[in-house]
């Protein structure tokens, strides 16, 4: 079997260390030596931005925000499910992972970040929810969810405080959604005492597996 070959590393300011690898063409991106994506399976994300945009049909010029760049899997299916008058923000706290997505990682999902709709700032997504809006819909793909988060700075993302941040920042009739591995029942404890209207849908990772699922928690 051929061995795991590093291709980047990198340090972020809050100490926590990011390398990509390759391995016979699958690209995994890990987070302090735990598995946080790989190119293997991405089927989830895209479904969660499919059905996120499925919610906006008919609306023109709409304002759409990714939390996360990943390895480009979702913003490629938000694209794919936009309108062309449609503006897409996507927030990455690693500037790392955007360049990585700018190089080795650029043809995984088409070169997303070519596409004159879409806008990349660095940063926490925490703060581009508090300076702009309102969004149509807003993405969450930080971390690996609200049951296994590996940053600790993204904690508050899943906080009842975080959640009615991100629920303000949304037009009338928009949608947050959140990907998460695993459901978490904690989680869900916080969007019933948060009087949120909400809904968790189980689905494969990868195409094509019955398993592992991941979770996608759809809030209007």
């Amino acid at each position: 079997m051929e061995t795991w070959t590093e291709l980047e590393r990198a340090t972020l300011a809050s100490g926590d260390t990011l390398v990509l690898r390759e391995r016979a063409g699958v690209f995994e991106i890990r987070c302090n030596g735990w598995d946080l994506m790989s190119s293997r399976a991405h089927a989830s994300e895209e479904r969660m931005a499919r059905e996120a945009l499925a919610l906006l049909a008919g609306r023109t010029r709409p304002r759409i925000l990714i939390g996360g760049l990943g390895m480009g899997f979702m913003l490629r299916a938000a694209l794919d499910a936009a309108p062309g008058d449609a503006r897409i923000e996507v927030a990455e706290i690693a500037p790392e992972i955007v360049a990585w997505n700018r190089g080795p990682l650029a043809p995984l999902a088409g070169r997303p970040l070519d596409d004159p709709r879409v806008t990349m700032r660095i940063g926490d997504v925490a703060d581009v929810l508090g300076q702009g809006g309102p969004w149509d819909a807003i993405l969450l793909d930080t971390d690996n969810g609200p049951g296994a988060i590996m940053l600790a700075g993204n904690a508050a993302l899943y906080a009842r405080e975080g959640l009615l941040a991100a629920r303000g920042a949304l037009a009338r009739g928009g949608v947050l959604a959140l990907w998460s591995a695993d459901r978490s029942l904690a989680f869900e404890a916080i969007l019933e005492g948060a009087g949120v209207d909400w809904r968790v849908v189980e689905t494969p990772a990868a195409a094509g597996r019955a398993e592992p699922l991941h979770a996608l928690y759809f809030i209007r």
